[in-house]
C-alpha cells in the first residue's frame, strides 16, 4: 500500500497510532519536535510489535516497523500525506501552534484528524485555510488494542474531510463513533466522567473502599460493557425490551439520581485516600509492569474478540 500517512507527535499515543497505520500496510512518517522522542517511540512500537506478534494480533513485526520511518522536519511529515492523525500535547495553546505551523505546508487535500481527548477542534483551528480539513479523531489509548475513535467535526469541517477521516478508520481496523457537533469530552470522556466522579464520591463518603469500587466494574458492570454499551445492556435485561426496562426501573435511578450532589472539585483528601490504595497494591516503580500485564489482557481479549465474532 503506497498511502502515506503523517503521525504527529511521537508520544504515547502517537506511536501507538503509528503502529495501527503501519499494521494496516501504509507508509508512517513520524515526527516530533524533540528527535530524542521519536526514536524513544521507534524502540516502544517494535517492543509492542513484537507483543503483538506473540498474541497472533500481527503476521510481521519487521515487515510493519519498516514501514515507519522517523522525519526530521513538519514539512517532510506531511509531503506527500493523504491523512495526518494530530498528537502533541494535550494543551490548547500547544495544539493552537502547532497547526498554525502544520497550516503552513499542509496540501491542499490533507485531512488532519487531531487526537484530542476533550479540547473540540474548533479551538485550535478556526481562521486557518486547512480548518475545513481538521477535525477531532480521539482514540482510547492504545489504539492498536482499544479500535473506538470518536470522530467530531468542527462546525466548519467539510462533509468530505469527515467521510475520508471515516474510511481511513475502518480500512485501519478501527471502529468508528461520529458525533453530530462538537461537545466539551465527545461521548467516551463524559461518561467516563460521570462514573468517575460518583467513584469518588463514594470513597470520600465512606460507602466502600477503592478496591471494592473498581471491582464493582472489572467483576461486574465492566464484564457486560466490553462487548454491549449501556443501552442494549438494559435492553437485554427486561421480557419486554428498553421500554419494558424503563417501566419499572426509570424511577428508581431518577430517584438516585436526585440524590447527586452538586458537581465539587475531587478533594486533596480523598485523592490522597485513593491514592493512598492504589499505591498499597501497587508500588510505583512496579507500575510499568502493571501496564504490560493490562496490554497483554487487552491483547488476549482482541484475540478472543476476533476467534468468536
Amino acid at each position: 500500500m503506497s498511502t502515506k500517512i503523517a503521525i504527529l507527535g511521537a508520544g504515547l499515543v502517537g506511536s501507538a497510532w503509528a503502529i495501527v497505520f503501519a499494521r494496516a500496510g501504509y507508509a508512517v512518517s513520524l515526527f516530533d519536535c524533540d528527535a530524542a522522542q521519536s526514536k524513544q517511540a521507534l524502540s516502544r512500537v517494535g517492543d509492542n510489535m513484537g507483543e503483538l506478534v506473540g498474541f497472533d494480533l500481527l503476521d510481521d513485526a519487521e515487515a510493519a516497523l519498516a514501514r515507519i520511518s522517523i522525519v526530521g522536519s513538519l514539512g517532510e511529515a506531511l509531503d506527500g500525506a493523504t491523512y495526518a492523525q494530530e498528537s502533541v500535547f494535550e494543551r490548547s495553546d500547544v495544539k493552537t501552534e502547532f497547526y498554525f505551523e502544520i497550516d503552513k505546508v499542509a496540501g491542499a487535500d490533507l485531512v488532519i484528524g487531531s487526537s484530542s481527548s476533550g479540547i473540540p477542534a474548533s479551538v485550535f483551528t478556526e481562521g486557518l485555510a486547512c480548518a475545513p480539513r481538521c477535525l477531532v479523531a480521539h482514540p482510547i489509548n492504545p489504539p492498536y488494542l482499544i479500535p473506538l475513535v470518536e470522530v467530531v467535526p468542527t462546525p466548519w469541517t467539510g462533509d468530505a474531510a469527515v467521510q475520508n477521516c471515516w474510511d481511513i478508520m475502518l480500512a485501519v481496523g478501527m471502529e468508528p463513533v461520529r458525533l453530530t457537533r462538537e461537545v466539551d469530552g465527545f461521548i467516551a470522556n463524559r461518561l467516563q466522567a460521570v462514573l468517575l466522579w460518583e467513584a469518588f464520591r463514594l470513597l470520600e463518603a465512606g460507602i466502600a473502599t477503592a478496591e471494592d469500587i473498581d471491582k464493582t466494574i472489572s467483576a461486574g458492570l465492566g464484564r457486560r460493557w466490553t462487548f454491549i454499551g449501556p443501552f442494549e445492556t438494559i435492553d437485554l435485561n427486561a421480557p419486554g425490551g428498553l421500554k419494558d426496562y424503563a417501566a419499572r426501573l426509570a424511577p428508581g435511578f431518577f430517584e438516585l439520581v436526585k440524590q447527586v450532589e452538586p458537581a465539587e472539585p475531587w478533594s486533596d483528601a480523598v485523592i490522597a485516600k485513593a491514592d493512598g490504595a492504589m499505591r498499597a497494591h501497587l508500588p510505583l516503580p512496579d507500575q510499568p509492569a502493571r501496564q504490560a500485564w493490562r496490554d497483554k489482557r487487552l491483547m488476549a481479549l482482541v484475540k478472543h474478540f476476533q476467534e468468536v465474532g
